[in-house]
């Protein structure tokens, strides 16, 4: 199947890393490597270090990459594995790294995925094909009140309480297989109200059974908490969120490393004696204009961070 990629803030992206000919660069999502390919295209005797844990994607990648790969070293993994990977390739600190925590495109588009709740697909959903949770285990093997919990955490999903008790009461007739099955199901017990929304009544259920079986906030959680060891001063950190739940992980930690000092504001003086680790490049993140929504609109909820290593 052939795919078209639009790779989210492109240019924003490429400012905020400020790419230096000669540096050592992390992409950590490579999806299409839409946004590896304008990188590489700005490195001379640099080299780009793409990472991602689908196989699909890195298969992908020397054909999108073609005339670049040798100042290109692909790596199959987890970005929260950061700091074991660039110790097996001997890398000490990079200049820059991206991270985009959005589902690609073709994983979206590939029906046979599981991902879309608008094709009929086996209940899959998971970004590495080797993983062993799939959404299927997910809906047919958790308990109702742990898919409640998942459908309202991850999915903000004000009906979770009804749709988790369908899904139980279904499962005790037969498996629900597939994605088509599982769309219905929720579509059946939403109110007429919220089926007559813009978005689709099985979105928000989708996405909270996608960040479940790929431990998407653990992953954010453990990148978040050795990426700065691995960035060299003067290096920058740009990462594109698209939940608000990994939005305002990074923005906690963003804060938190520029603000350094953590005495209570009442103390005199500072006692604590930290200093701040990075200098945030923009006070807000930045968010795609109408042009690129016009193009991509799943561009909409995308938030672009961007920090310096002081």
């Amino acid at each position: 199947m052939e795919y078209t990629h639009e790779p989210v803030l492109l240019q924003e992206c490429l400012d905020g890393l400020d790419i230096r000919p000669d540096g050592v660069y992390v992409d950590g999502t490579l999806g299409r490597a839409g946004h590896s390919l304008e990188i590489v295209r700005r490195l001379t005797t640099g080299r780009l270090i793409a990472i991602d844990r689908d196989g699909a994607a890195l298969d992908a990648a020397p054909a999108r990459l073609e005339g670049h790969m040798d100042k290109v070293t692909l790596v199959r993994g987890n970005f929260g594995d950061l700091p074991v990977i660039l110790a097996d390739l001997r890398v000490d600190a990079v200049d820059g790294m991206l991270f985009d925590f959005g589902v690609s495109s073709p994983q979206l588009d590939d029906g046979s995925r599981g991902f879309s709740y608008l094709q009929d697909a086996p209940l899959d959903m998971r970004m590495d094909q080797s993983a062993p949770l799939t959404a299927w285990e997910v809906v047919n093997g958790w308990s109702q009140e742990g898919l409640k919990r998942i459908l309202w955490q991850y999915g903000e999903e004000r009906y979770s309480g009804q749709i988790a008790a369908a899904i139980v009461r279904e499962r005790e007739r037969a498996p629900i297989d597939t994605t088509g099955q599982l769309s219905e199901l929720i579509r059946s017990v939403m109110p007429a109200k919220a089926r007559r929304e813009k978005q689709h009544p099985a979105k928000r259920s989708f996405q909270a059974i996608r960040i479940a079986v790929n431990d998407e906030l653990g992953e954010v959680e453990r990148l978040l908490d050795g990426v700065l060891d691995a960035l060299d001063a003067g290096g920058r950190l740009a990462i594109i969120s698209f939940h608000s739940l990994e939005d305002r992980l990074v923005k906690t930690a963003f804060g938190d490393w520029a603000r350094g000092c953590t005495c209570p504001p009442d103390f005199p003086v500072c006692v604590c004696g930290k200093t701040p680790k990075v200098r945030l490049i923009g006070k807000r993140p930045i968010t795609a204009g109408d042009e690129e929504l016009d193009r991509n609109p799943r561009a909409r909820s995308a938030r672009l961070r961007v920090a310096e290593k002081l």
